[in-house]
């Protein structure tokens, strides 16, 4: 596809303001590892949330939701909407615990919470697993969105996109630090979000669709609109809603939906000012993340299904593409070969927005753990500030080098997803009781991890040669996380707790609350040391599922808004109002912000 100029000149005037923020934050980026790494701590939490929102506003998201809904219709999006119930439990439970903790990065959390030699191990351990392996894995699923976005819309080839997109993003990342990221964060993803909108209203009115009445009228689309699954057809119900709401969203583990808070999402409530500002951040992600982003990219998708009716189709229209990556989620690029000459040049923006701030986030978080979990901690205990940026900033280079590699050997982006999702499987629970039960340990962490990483590494290398029945992907999610869960749970009880002086520590600094810590602040007490916890498990869930019904009612809302379906909307947005109201008259009760006394001596 060739661009005009006025398209060049809209994605110039990108980087150009996009690298000038970069130049600003970069005056004081280098000055400290908290200044590098947590923005110096002091961030508000309307610009965490927005910079939350755009970091999963990936250039792979649109892919991914666009081949679900191609396969499995709008319905079909429950296998990732699901996580709302994560996202929601880390809000209005642990958000303030995180910033709390007073930890720089997640994986310090280990030598707070657990003991002894174990602990260093898993958190020097987790810092070469999560932030190298892992972290490439997933930058390498946004690179392949790149390299497909980059194959439709300008004919480049996949290695040409690793080192453009690679390099700018590398220097970008470098310049500012988290700081650099938040502040592009928001403005990229104002730019990516009306280059989404923008997209979805062009395609819908081509003379293939004929506008978004006949969208819905069309046979193909008719069938792919419900959204909910037909819950008399077990095949779509069971790995659809029964296994995300019975099972997925507490035992699995996905960046961005982590149990218990973690990774980047960790890295923005610890770059808070305060437990206010990281409670509000992680709200507003949630809310903007799940009601506010997905329809754009349906409407696409269900556009895509009249125009690009199935992969033979894709195929001939842009034969210069590798058949290998010809999946159903490249029919996003390929919708947006039909934008006009100017609007093509925003809505590339606002692709590469989405890519630079998913990439520089997992770069700077990443790196992180490379130069605080591993460097710090185990190789030069003695560094400096300026030296820990310093290794921040090659650890950046290695991780581009490493993530466009693995790029290169994957094929769609749903693959990815469900690798993930099975590497995280039965580990999620362990997240959250970490908090909560004394009795969790090391020994858990490790087994968990372990024992998910050996299972899903089996379904995908030797179960297929074992001449066993073939297991969909639900059944192997299903059996992953009952395996591991029981071998974290045997191991628990059969290894020795964790030294009782750093629990009664943890409690004195966290105050987290329920029966779990019992026996420890009762021996505090029994010291002189009363441990005033100020917080409400039961609060924090009620507002929880306030806030999950506030959040899907407003997703229904918008859905039956745009198919014309008054009655439904009406319901939904009753429910929407409710829910608002029940949120409102629980969040005094939830005491953010209270007494910052973490213990009173008698």
């Amino acid at each position: 596809m060739a661009l005009s100029y006025v398209d060049y000149a809209i994605i110039i005037a990108f980087f150009v303001i996009t690298t000038s923020i970069g130049l600003f934050a970069s005056r004081r980026a280098g000055k400290s590892f908290a200044e590098y790494f947590l923005a110096g701590g002091q961030m508000s939490w309307w610009m965490l949330g927005i910079s939350m929102v755009a970091t999963t506003f990936a250039a792979d998201t649109p892919n991914l939701v666009t081949g679900i809904v191609r396969r499995d219709g709008v319905s079909g999006n429950w296998v990732w909407w699901a996580f709302l119930l994560t996202g929601l439990l880390t809000v209005f439970v642990y958000a303030r615990l995180w910033k709390r903790s007073g930890v720089s990065t997640d994986l310090e959390f280990y030598e707070l919470r657990y003991s002894g030699k174990t602990a260093g191990f898993l958190r020097g351990f987790r810092a070469i697993y999560l932030g190298v392996i892992f972290n490439s894995l997933v930058m390498a699923n946004v690179i392949l969105a790149g390299i497909k976005l980059g194959g439709v819309l300008v004919g480049a080839t996949p290695i040409q996109v690793v080192l453009v997109t690679g390099t700018i993003t590398v220097i970008y990342t470098l310049l500012g630090g988290l700081r650099g990221v938040i502040l592009t964060d928001c403005f990229q993803f104002i730019v990516a979000m009306f280059g989404a909108i923008a997209a979805a209203y062009v395609v819908c009115n081509l003379p293939e669709v004929g506008g978004f009445s006949n969208l819905l009228q069309h046979e193909e689309v008719r069938s792919k609109t419900a959204l909910l699954p037909d819950f008399s057809d077990m095949d779509a119900l069971i790995p659809l809603m029964i296994i995300p709401f019975a099972v997925q969203w507490w035992s699995g583990w996905y960046p961005g939906s982590e149990p218990g808070g973690g990774g980047y999402v960790a890295q923005r409530m610890l770059g808070a000012r305060s437990e206010k500002d990281a409670t509000l951040a992680t709200l507003l992600f949630q809310a903007a993340h799940y009601a506010l982003r997905p329809w754009p990219w349906i409407i696409v998708a269900l556009a895509s299904i009249v125009v690009f009716p199935n992969l033979e189709s894709i195929q001939v229209a842009f034969p210069d593409i590798d058949p290998q990556i010809v999946q159903d989620d490249l029919a996003y690029p390929a919708m947006l070969t039909f934008l006009p000459s100017g609007l093509l040049g925003i809505v590339i923006a606002s692709l590469i927005a989405a890519f630079m701030s998913t990439i520089s986030t997992h770069l700077n978080w990443g790196a992180s753990y490379i130069a605080h979990d591993f460097y710090r901690r185990f190789v030069n205990p003695d560094a400096t500030e300026q030296r820990l940026v310093a290794i921040g900033r090659w650890a950046t280079v290695g991780l581009m080098i490493v993530a466009g590699a693995v790029a290169l050997t994957l094929e769609s982006a749903m693959e990815s997803f469900g690798i993930i999702l099975q590497i995280g499987a039965g580990t999620g629970l362990i997240y959250i009781l970490r908090w909560f039960w004394w009795r969790i340990n090391a020994f858990t962490e490790i087994t968990g991890m372990a024992v998910s990483l050996a299972i899903a590494m089996f379904f995908k290398f030797g179960y297929p040669h074992t001449g066993l029945p073939e297991l969909n992907s639900w059944q192997q999610l299903l059996t992953g996380v009952v395996i591991t869960t029981v071998s974290w749970m045997l191991v628990t009880f059969l290894s020795p707790p964790t030294d009782r002086e750093t629990l009664k520590r943890f409690v004195t600094k966290i105050r987290p609350g329920g029966a779990g810590w019992k026996s420890i602040r009762d021996e505090l007490a029994d010291s002189g040391i009363h441990v005033a916890t100020g917080d409400s498990i039961t609060a924090g869930l009620k507002a929880m599922m306030a806030s999950t019904f506030l959040v899907y009612s407003a997703l229904f809302s918008t859905g039956y808004l745009l198919y014309q379906s008054w009655l439904c909307l009406a319901v939904s947005l009753s429910v929407c109002v409710a829910s608002a109201i029940a949120l409102w008259k629980t969040w005094p009760s939830l005491q953010i912000d209270g007494p910052a006394r973490a213990s009173d001596q008698s």
